[in-house]
């Protein structure tokens, strides 16, 4: 039952939509009209309004380290699944029918409690890409792949398979920015798209 709880209780908290609350809080309108209708921060940034971008991008992340942390502290085999489960909840809220957003703050959240030298990895690998591409997507995809290998490379084994689970996640989640990538239509930053 600890799995289950541990599931559930990073779904639950992943799948807080702080991007559309935000927004609409703030009178920028409905964010899944806007862009790529994502309910992140990169989508938030597309309003034009970068301290709520910011905002978003910090809650997203706190609500992966939040369930991880709680996990870890009632159920610690299970929070690793508590981890699953938040990145789950916020790419596939069922408040919003199953669209949510990315998942690549709240990933780095998840990353940042489980094991922040892999957190800081990815960071840097996110930072070098969009430094040389100024593409978020392509930064974003790159940074959860890293992930498992920085686990690896660090000799945390037993985080090999949850970061990987989670970086699919993150990579079916930017289907259409893979197409667009391939296609080279893919937006800048800076650029609206």
């Amino acid at each position: 039952m600890d799995s289950v709880y541990a599931l559930a209780l990073g779904y639950l908290l992943g799948s807080i939509p702080f991007g559309l609350i935000l927004t609409r809080l703030f009178g920028a309108g409905d964010l899944r009209s806007i862009g790529s209708g994502s309910i992140g921060a990169t989508n938030v940034l597309r309003t034009g309004r970068k301290g709520l971008a910011a905002a978003t991008l910090l809650l997203d992340a706190g609500k992966g380290a939040l369930a991880v942390w709680i996990a870890a502290q009632c159920w610690p085999h299970a929070a690793p699944l508590a981890a699953f489960g938040a990145i789950v909840g916020h790419c596939f809220p069922v408040w919003l029918g199953f669209k949510g957003g990315k998942g690549v703050a709240t990933a780095l959240g998840i990353a940042l409690a489980l094991a922040w030298p892999v957190a800081l990895a990815c960071a840097g690998v996110w930072l070098a890409v969009v430094a040389v591409s100024r593409i978020s997507s392509l930064g974003g995809m790159t940074a959860a792949l890293a992930g498992p290998l920085a686990a690896w490379a660090l000799c945390r084994g037993e985080l090999i398979v949850p970061l990987a689970g989670i970086a699919l996640v993150v990579l079916w989640r930017h289907r259409a920015n893979i197409a667009r990538l391939r296609a080279g239509s893919e937006p800048r930053i800076g650029q609206k798209g």
